[in-house]
């Protein structure tokens, strides 16, 4: 079932539904935002019914249990939710009696997620082809930027020809990328709500013959489209924040395998940055 058909399959069979089935559908429609992350008993106390009742209403709709109808609604609404309308699904997340331990438990929990379901080949197929790569260029915009930052930093200590494409106009896009072409690299990365110029960043790649690794949360991700290898991270809102701890995860194992792979050439590298530090006092000597 496409997600974007979820709740019009509501609302057109809503006058069949059950004086309980119609409590559950009005919720949804009128509360789908947080009714996404609402587990199967919460919803029902909500509304005044059973947590069966609530299970029984997803496989009305044609899913297997209330998960696959939870993680619909979740994807659904990825996309779509303000700034505010995460600030108040997080209150009714975390809650406010330990939202330290909230937040942290989260992230640990996409972690996890993402070491589970993250495809082996399609990392192996992502290291190779960073290692081979005749220039690389990574791009990521709003709070992907950070992520694309901090791979920018590490991969130019490895590799000679190393850029970070601004997340800027279409114009500004293509002079920063004008020499791309056949054996070059596009390393890109974007989470919901998906950034306009990390996808024209890969389709004008895609043109240009160039590969592009795409760094997302899933198949649904428009990157993907373009992608000639997809990497997978589970991502999700804290707040108007964007949780992207388990990208920055996997971005730090795919620099730690593509160093391993490049030994002799990082440990030179940075037996000269070292005698650069200590000569020009970067870091602070213990006293």
């Amino acid at each position: 079932m496409m997600n974007d058909d979820l709740l019009k399959k509501i609302e057109e069979r809503f006058p069949d539904f059950s004086k309980s089935q119609k409590l559950i559908a009005s919720f949804i429609l009128q509360h789908y935002e947080k009714a996404a992350y609402m587990t199967a008993l919460k919803l029902g106390n909500a509304v005044g019914v059973s947590e069966s009742t609530v299970v029984r209403f997803a496989i009305e709709l044609g899913y297997e249990g209330y998960p696959q109808l939870q993680r619909s609604l979740q994807s659904h609404i990825k996309n779509k939710l303000t700034s505010l309308q995460r600030m108040d699904v997080t209150r009714s997340r975390i809650g406010g009696d330990d939202p330290l331990a909230g937040v942290l438990n989260q992230d640990i929990n996409k972690i996890r997620r993402t070491l589970e379901t993250v495809d082996r080949e399609s990392f192996d197929n992502a290291v190779a082809t960073i290692v081979a790569a005749k220039r690389i260029y990574i791009q990521g915009a709003m709070s992907s930027g950070l992520l694309a930052g901090f791979m920018h930093y590490y991969l130019r200590l490895i590799f000679d020809k190393v850029t970070l494409v601004g997340a800027v106009g279409t114009a500004e896009l293509y002079q920063q990328m004008i020499h791309i072409g056949e054996g070059d690299l596009l390393i890109a990365m974007s989470f919901p709500r998906y950034a306009s110029s990390t996808i024209e960043a890969c389709r004008f790649a895609h043109e240009m013959g160039a590969q592009i690794i795409a760094i997302t949360d899933g198949e649904s991700s428009p990157l993907t489209e373009f992608a000639h290898t997809s990497l997978f991270a589970a991502s999700d809102m804290v707040s108007f924040v964007d949780s992207l701890v388990a990208p920055m995860s996997l971005i730090n194992a795919l620099i730690a395998t593509v160093s391993t792979a490049n030994r002799c050439r990082v440990e030179q590298t940075f037996g000269k940055l070292e005698q650069l530090w200590d000569r020009n006092e970067v870091y602070k000597k213990d006293v």
